[in-house]
């Protein structure tokens, strides 16, 4: 009997010293391996002492030794956790260039527009998005207003033309985006706000 049960601690130790690293696969985000591990992205920057969400390929990560049959355990308990994930981690890198000025075609060096502002948020995320709003509107799948959440990129028709701003939802009806009028990077309401609510075209989801 005392055997059975030394055989049974040193196979939990087992399973538990496996699933405390991960190693970064391509194609992988910070964002889309705290959604597999069920580990929040904050704590996984925590934990490696990153100082920021970009990660390489081939890199190990802590997962703080979760077992590897915790998702299956709770499946829907586990289902919410990418968005509030997703939100912890895209507020982090939003937050990381606000107060930055709006200038046209400006892609740093304290100055940004709109699509550089997404460009250099998602890029935080391990994410590489086009250069333009436009191009932006194409990469991702697309999303209803009502199934918005925090990390997806907004789109608004600001001179005519479909996808001529882009920003990004951060959750509970607030976006971050580099605004032209105000000059400066900057988070703001969107639904509640006239000016957006009336020019929104839609949304894009690059987070999975």
């Amino acid at each position: 009997m005392k055997a059975t049960r030394t055989l049974l601690t040193l196979l939990a130790l087992c399973g538990t010293a496996t699933a405390a690293t991960y190693t970064v696969k391509p194609g992988d985000t910070l964002y889309s391996i705290a959604k597999s591990t069920g580990v929040d992205a904050a704590k996984l920057m925590q934990m490696n002492k990153l100082g920021s969400s970009t990660i390489q390929v081939g890199q190990k990560l802590s997962t703080g030794g979760a077992a590897p049959t915790a998702p299956a355990a709770r499946p829907q308990a586990a289902a919410p956790a990418p968005a509030a994930t997703g939100g912890v981690t895209i507020r982090a890198a939003a937050s990381r260039f606000l107060g930055a000025r709006y200038v046209l075609g400006a892609t740093g060096g304290g100055a940004l527009d709109c699509s550089s502002y997404t460009m250099s948020v998602f890029r935080q995320m391990g994410i590489n998005l086009p250069r333009t709003a436009a191009a932006q509107w194409r990469v991702g799948s697309a999303v209803s207003r009502r199934d918005l959440r925090a990390g997806d990129l907004v789109f608004f028709n600001t001179m005519g033309r479909t996808a001529s701003h882009v920003g990004v939802y951060l959750g509970d009806g607030m976006m971050a985006n580099a605004n032209s009028y105000h000059g400066r990077t900057m988070i703001e309401p969107l639904f509640s706000n006239s000016y957006w609510a009336s020019r929104y075209d839609g949304a894009r989801r690059v987070l999975n």
